[in-house]
C-alpha cells in the first residue's frame, strides 16, 4: 500500500513539474510578440528592442547559482513556490510600468519575471530526472520539454490576438511630449491586462504549491559555495555542455524574436504583424512535435548523435532561409523549431552525466549560460541594423555549429559516474 502510494505521489509530481515547463515556456515565448509592440511603440531599432531579451535573460545569470543554494536549503517545494510569487510579482510590475510609459520600466518588470521563472526552471530540471528510471532521463527530459514547447505554442498565439491587434491603429513617430505618453500609456494597456491574468493564475498556483510542500520526501545536503560549484566547469563535458546552452538558448531565442519582423518583409510574407505573430506558434509548436519524437529516438540513438543531426538541420534550414526570398525562406525559418525540439534536455542531460547528488549545482551552473539569451539576441539585431535580417541569420548559424561539435564529442555515455563527482568535490 505504501509503494502505491510511493508511485502514485510520484506520478502526482511529474503532473506538476510538467505544468511548470508549460508555464514557465510560454510566458517566455510572450517575448516574441512582446517586442514588435515595444518596438512601435518606442520606435526602437531591432538591437534596442533587443533589450528586452538582455533584460529577462539576464536574469538567469544573475539569479541561477543563488537558486540553486535556495533549493538545497529549502528544499524544492517551498522553492517553487518562491519562484512562481516572484513571477506574479513580476507580472503585476507591469501595472506601474505602463504608468510610467518608459521603456526602461518595462525592462525591470521583465527582469523580476524572469527571475522567478529562473529559480521555477531551477527546480524543474533536476527534479523530472529524480522521478523515474535513471536509465531513461534522456528520454523523460525530453517529454517534459515538449510541455514547455505547448505553452510556447499556444502563449504566443493568444498574445498575437490580444497584444499585436492594435499596433498599426497609429504611428507614434509622429506624436510628442504629453501626446506621445498618453498614447504609450494606453496602447501599453494590452500588455497589462494579459500580464495581470497570467499573475492572478500565478498566486492561484503558488499557493497549491504551498499546500503541498510537504509531499516530497527530498534528501538534504550541505549548501556549497558558488566557487566550489564553479568547480564543476573544469570537466569537459559539462563544461562545453554549459556552453552550448549558452549558444542554444541565444539562437533559439534570437530567431523567435525575429519571426514577426522577418515575416512582415515585403520579401518574405509581407504581412501584418498580428498575422506574423500567428505564425509564431508554428516556430514553437515545431519545438513540441519534435519533442515527443524525440523522446522515443532518444531510446533508440545515442543522444549525442541526435543532437548532432538536429544541429547540423537547423543550420541548413538557416542558411535555406538567408539565401532565398518568399514563402520558402519563411517557412525554412520557421522549421528550425522542429530542430531546436530536442537540443535543450539533450545538452542538459548529457552535461550533467555522472553529476549525482551535485545535479542542483550542475542545474544551476546550466541556468548561468541561459544567459546566452540575453547576448546573442541584441547581437543578432545589431547585425539586423547594419546588414539586414537575412544576414543576421548567419549569427545562430554559427551558434548551432557549436552545438553539432558537442553532439559528435559527447556521443558517448560518461563511464564511471561516482569518480567523475569525486573528482569535483
Amino acid at each position: 500500500m505504501d509503494q502505491d502510494q510511493s508511485k502514485g505521489r510520484e506520478r502526482g509530481l511529474r503532473v506538476f513539474v510538467f505544468g511548470l515547463f508549460f508555464l514557465f515556456g510560454g510566458i517566455t515565448s510572450l517575448n516574441d510578440v512582446v517586442i514588435p509592440k515595444l518596438k512601435s511603440l518606442f520606435t526602437l531599432s531591432y538591437g534596442e528592442v533587443m533589450l528586452v531579451q538582455s533584460a529577462f535573460f539576464a536574469a538567469y545569470f544573475i539569479v541561477s547559482l543563488p537558486a540553486a543554494k535556495i533549493v538545497q536549503r529549502l528544499g524544492y517545494m517551498r522553492t517553487a513556490f518562491l519562484g512562481l510569487m516572484s513571477m506574479a510579482i513580476g507580472c503585476v510590475l507591469f501595472i506601474p510600468a505602463s504608468s510610467t510609459g518608459l521603456f526602461s520600466t518595462f525592462l525591470i518588470s521583465l527582469f523580476v519575471l524572469a527571475a522567478g521563472i529562473t529559480i521555477v526552471q531551477i527546480v524543474a530540471n533536476p527534479l523530472i530526472s529524480m522521478l523515474g528510471n535513471p536509465a531513461t532521463v534522456h528520454s523523460r527530459l525530453t517529454f517534459a520539454q515538449a510541455f514547455n514547447s505547448l505553452g510556447t505554442t499556444v502563449f504566443p498565439y493568444v498574445g498575437s490576438i490580444l497584444i499585436l491587434g492594435s499596433l498599426a491603429t497609429q504611428d507614434p513617430s509622429a506624436l510628442s511630449g504629453i501626446a506621445l505618453s498618453r498614447f504609450r500609456r494606453a496602447e501599453s494597456q494590452v500588455i497589462v491586462h494579459t500580464y495581470t491574468g497570467l499573475a492572478l493564475a500565478l498566486a492561484v498556483l503558488a499557493a497549491l504549491v504551498w499546500i503541498q510542500r510537504r509531499s516530497l520526501v527530498e534528501p538534504r545536503s550541505e549548501s556549497p559555495s558558488i566557487r566550489h560549484a564553479l568547480g564543476l566547469i573544469r570537466h569537459r563535458r559539462f563544461g562545453f555542455g554549459a556552453a552550448c546552452i549558452f549558444l542554444y538558448v541565444g539562437a533559439e531565442v534570437a530567431i523567435g524574436s525575429l519571426i514577426v519582423s522577418y515575416l512582415m518583409q515585403s520579401y518574405e510574407l509581407g504581412i501584418s504583424a498580428r498575422d506574423a505573430g500567428k505564425h509564431v506558434p508554428l516556430y514553437w509548436g515545431g519545438a513540441m512535435v519534435g519533442r515527443f519524437i524525440g523522446a522515443y529516438l532518444l531510446k533508440v540513438f545515442s543522444p549525442g548523435k541526435v543532437l548532432a543531426c538536429a544541429a547540423s538541420a537547423a543550420v541548413l534550414l538557416l542558411l535555406i532561409s538567408a539565401g532565398t526570398l518568399g514563402a520558402g525562406s519563411a517557412y525554412a525559418l520557421l522549421a528550425i523549431g522542429l530542430c531546436n525540439s530536442i537540443m535543450f534536455p539533450t545538452i542538459f542531460a548529457l552535461a550533467c552525466e555522472g553529476l549525482g547528488e551535485r545535479a542542483a549545482e550542475g542545474s544551476g551552473i546550466i541556468g548561468v549560460a541561459i544567459v546566452g539569451g540575453a547576448v546573442i539576441p541584441p547581437l543578432t539585431g545589431i547585425a539586423g541594423d547594419h546588414v539586414g535580417l537575412k544576414l543576421a541569420l548567419l549569427i545562430p548559424a554559427l551558434c548551432y555549429v557549436g552545438i553539432l561539435c558537442y553532439g559528435v564529442y559527447a556521443r558517448h555515455p560518461v563511464v564511471r559516474h561516482a569518480k567523475i563527482v569525486a573528482m569535483s568535490n
